[in-house]
């Protein structure tokens, strides 16, 4: 039942099929603009996102926590008078939004931050970190070593997505995916691929600002 619809969601996102309208975020940094559609099968996170980036929580902002090959991460509210090299990630607006896990981490996803299962073990998410995926190609032979490692099957229709598009397998079931990128993975790239130090904190900061289209 769940993978209909996944398959669902992803075949019409995929082949641009759902002709409904669509909320979107426009993620502006000093590198560029990203561009998010927010899931409406993920409520909880797109309520609270849109609430966030309305009030302009996120505008000067940094992203953190980069990663190449994996994923970029900001949301974290110290971050926006933090001074170079300090530690990031421990920041939020003082509550979490119950886990709406039902999607897989494709590259472009749009993901909740989270606490480690050791304190966190609803994996419930950040009231306001979040992360969006880079990931790395796959092919059937790495999915199915991600099988074996997880203890778990892939639908065929995940299996073509993340052989399309690349992504982050290992982390699905785990975070909260509520959107993706519609344009700017290029800025994501440039993102991901800047110098950072050993916390994996750009060395130049990389700012946000966001603006809500209806």
């Amino acid at each position: 039942m769940k993978y209909t619809l996944y398959a669902l969601l992803f075949g019409c996102a995929l082949l641009a099929g759902c002709q409904k309208k669509e909320t979107t975020v426009l993620i502006s940094t000093n590198l560029g603009d990203i561009r998010i559609r927010l899931y409406d099968e993920t409520p909880r996170h797109r309520d609270n996102f849109l609430k966030l980036a309305e009030a302009g929580f996120y505008d000067g902002l940094l992203f953190h926590r980069v990663i190449r090959d994996f994923m970029i991460q900001g949301g974290d509210p110290a971050s926006k008078d933090a001074q170079p090299g300090v530690l990031l990630g421990e920041g939020g607006p003082g509550y979490t939004i119950p886990a709406e896990i039902k999607m897989p981490h494709v590259r472009g996803a749009l993901s909740a931050a989270r606490l480690s299962d050791q304190v966190n073990p609803q994996r419930e998410s950040s009231g306001s970190q979040f992360f969006i995926v880079q990931g790395q190609s796959q092919i059937d032979e790495s999915l199915d070593q991600w099988e074996q490692r997880l203890g778990t099957t892939f639908s065929p229709e995940w299996r073509a997505l993340y052989k399309a598009k690349g992504g982050t397998p290992q982390l699905d079931g785990q975070y909260t995916v509520f959107g993706e990128v519609v344009s700017g993975l290029e800025v994501l790239d440039k993102i991901a691929a800047v110098p950072r130090d050993a916390n994996d904190r750009p060395l130049e900061d990389v700012r946000m600002t966001m603006k809500v289209d209806r």
